[in-house]
């Protein structure tokens, strides 16, 4: 038998510790002598140091916001020129080197002109580049996010 193999004796009393020398675990009831840890509600403080400087009173306070969300990615409407009767989506904008990744928001926003009709499928556009593409003869398709493979989709998404 290893030690690892050993089972607790089963319907064992508890050990009742404070209840005189005699009884084993009597006077500091195993809490050893004195000191914050053998008081009762001996709990110290998860940011508590030893007294030195709590880390958390060492760091700056920083005014404001940071916005956990990533932005979207930029594409301008003049760069949509190059997909004349193509399909721009989040994967063939990337292979184009207009974004940097396919797995984020890409919003399409209105500088400069476009007369090539182009079949736009991404996840936002200004009014401006909407109308701008029906009147060039393309179409403006709003779709979700392509995921990263191996990635799994969430419940809203199905």
């Amino acid at each position: 038998m290893k030690y690892h193999e050993l089972q607790a004796t089963p319907n064992r009393d508890r050990k009742r510790v404070g209840r005189g020398i005699s009884a084993g675990q009597g006077k500091t009831a195993g809490r050893g002598t004195k000191g914050q840890k053998a008081r009762t509600g001996k709990k110290i403080g998860a940011t508590f140091m030893g007294g030195q400087g709590s880390l958390m009173q060492r760091i700056p306070k920083l005014k404001g916001f940071r916005s956990l969300r990533t932005p979207a990615q930029v594409v301008y409407l003049e760069d949509l020129e190059a997909f004349g009767g193509k399909t721009a989506d989040n994967v063939t904008l990337f292979e184009a080197g207009l974004i940097a990744t396919p797995h984020h928001t890409v919003k399409i926003i209105a500088r400069g002109e476009l007369t090539a009709a182009v079949t736009l499928k991404v996840q936002a556009a200004s009014a401006s580049v909407v109308e701008a593409v029906t009147k060039a003869g393309g179409t403006f398709e709003k779709v979700a996010v392509p995921l990263k493979e191996g990635s799994k989709q969430k419940d809203d998404e199905k």
